[in-house]
């Protein structure tokens, strides 16, 4: 028998009030039965698992974390000890094997870590808003924590104390998720805008790409790094694979202007070229190739753009839209229907093996090896 998965269903959705853990195994018969249906003192918001060690963390409604360890065949779990982290909701948990550390993040828009050994607190930071986010890179201690008003923040953390690095943001909606990948030092966010954000850190270029795939808010974030494969997934039920091992390029700053940069016909709060030319005013549109401003008529055309991220398509220029060739229309991600909205997701590459959560309490297991390789 082997292990698989455990519901999150009841610990995400907080409709319903969900107390209960419970771990899936695998029997003989290749169907899932829970081995384990433990009932926690409140309801349940977040949880992480450690392989290794078999240690599971629970965050709870009450600020509470609630550590245990699993048995060898996956049919108990004993309580280790609890951890007073919080005021309010438990929003994230990671454990940092290397370190002994449980990092956490709660409603009270607190970030906290504490000795995994001793259960002592060792410091926290005030985040600007609740945080959705939270990564971990063990080489330089850093901590990533993206929050609901669209912010990421980067701590340095020691064994006592933190120091600010720096805090940046591009998404016009709040982060929903975060992503690390510690090889090429790049953090991948994903937003309740429908976007995904490629934050270039290790290389300090400064480079932001953006990624445009769902049609709803990303819930959840994973990385394949043996392929450079990012994995997204959506409250629209999408789960995109995007190759990330492609020359991508950022998408250009929208210039102003009062006149359409293509053929100079003013757009409509241009009251003196209005009257000089006498033509009515047009509207204000932008090429998502150049980032010019244009009017409806100069661009009329539509185009994928999926080296700047625009998987669908976008609108551009009627100069630009000729000078795309087909090789950079060529998909750079494919595109899944999950049929649930999704609001958890595990991925494990070592047997290529994608799980899913949703809103209709329903676990999927996806093979995902046709795709992520």
């Amino acid at each position: 028998m082997s292990t698989t998965a455990w519901d999150m269903t009841l610990l995400q959705d907080p409709s319903s009030f969900g107390r209960t853990v419970r771990v899936w195994l695998k029997r003989d018969s290749g169907q899932y039965w829970p081995s384990i249906y433990h009932v926690m003192p409140s309801p349940c918001s977040c949880m992480s698992f450690n392989p290794e060690t078999r240690r599971l963390s629970i965050g709870l409604d009450n600020g509470t974390i609630s550590e245990f360890i699993l048995s060898e065949d996956y049919n108990k779990m004993t309580p280790v000890k609890n951890y007073q982290a919080h005021q309010s909701r438990v929003t994230m948990i990671q454990f940092v094997l290397e370190l002994e550390w449980v990092l956490s993040t709660g409603q009270d828009k607190q970030f906290a870590w504490h000795c995994s050994e001793s259960g002592q607190r060792l410091g926290g930071y005030r985040t600007s808003a609740v945080a959705s986010g939270l990564q971990f890179d063990v080489e330089t201690r850093h901590v990533f924590i993206g929050d609901q008003s669209g912010q990421v923040t980067i701590l340095k953390l020691e064994q006592e104390n933190c120091t600010l690095v720096t805090t940046f943001r591009g998404h016009t909606g709040g982060v929903t998720a975060l992503c690390w990948d510690p090889v090429q030092q790049v953090l991948f966010s994903g937003s309740s805008d429908h976007s995904v954000i490629m934050w270039n850190i290790g290389g300090r270029k400064g480079t932001a790409i953006e990624l445009q795939g769902h049609n709803d808010k990303v819930q959840a974030l994973s990385y394949a790094q043996h392929t450079r494969q990012l994995i997204s997934c959506g409250g629209d039920g999408g789960i995109v694979v995007w190759n990330m091992d492609v020359e991508r390029q950022e998408t250009p700053e929208w210039l102003d202007s009062d006149s359409c940069q293509k053929c100079d016909q003013p757009f409509f709060w241009n009251f003196k070229q209005m009257w000089d030319s006498k033509k009515i005013g047009l509207r204000q549109h932008h090429c998502r190739k150049c980032g010019k401003a244009v009017c409806g008529k100069c661009s009329s055309k539509r185009s994928p753009i999926p080296l700047m991220g625009f998987e669908f398509e976008v609108r551009v220029c009627d100069s630009c839209h000729e000078a795309i060739t087909d090789e950079e229309r060529a998909p750079t991600a494919t595109f899944h229907d999950s049929k649930h909205n999704i609001v958890h997701v595990h991925f494990d590459a070592t047997r290529g093996w994608l799980l899913t959560s949703g809103t209709d309490k329903v676990i999927k297991l996806w093979d995902m090896t046709p795709v992520v390789s």
